[in-house]
């Protein structure tokens, strides 16, 4: 049973959950919106919410920390310069995620997860 477990396991080994986190953090901060299924949704809430409160501090500790997550020095300017600066006054809640369909190969809700 999970009660109170701390995150979803997305049936992933953990460096296999690492990645997945990582690439769809990249991909919604290079195009703002990205289509996933509501359980991955939700986990990435989760991952790129603490993201953005780290980078909000705009420092070079701020660049470090982003980088070491991300792994991809394009995506880290992006957020720490232009991203994060908008939510300084923000306590939370960057994103939105919204669902849309029924996944026609097997029948997985599908979301948008999209900056607000």
């Amino acid at each position: 049973m999970r009660h109170r477990h701390g995150y979803r396991k997305l049936g992933r080994t953990s460096s296999h959950r690492k990645a997945l986190l990582k690439n769809l953090s990249i991909a919604l901060i290079k195009s703002g919106k990205i289509e996933t299924t509501v359980s991955k949704a939700k986990e990435l809430r989760s991952y790129f919410e603490k993201l953005i409160t780290k980078a909000r501090v705009g420092d070079s500790n701020a660049h470090r920390a982003i980088f070491s997550y991300l792994q991809d020095k394009e995506s880290t300017q992006k957020l720490v310069n232009e991203i994060a600066p908008e939510y300084k006054d923000r306590n939370g809640g960057y994103t939105k995620i919204t669902r849309t369909r029924i996944r026609r190969g097997d029948a997985t809700s599908m979301a948008f997860i999209a900056l607000v």
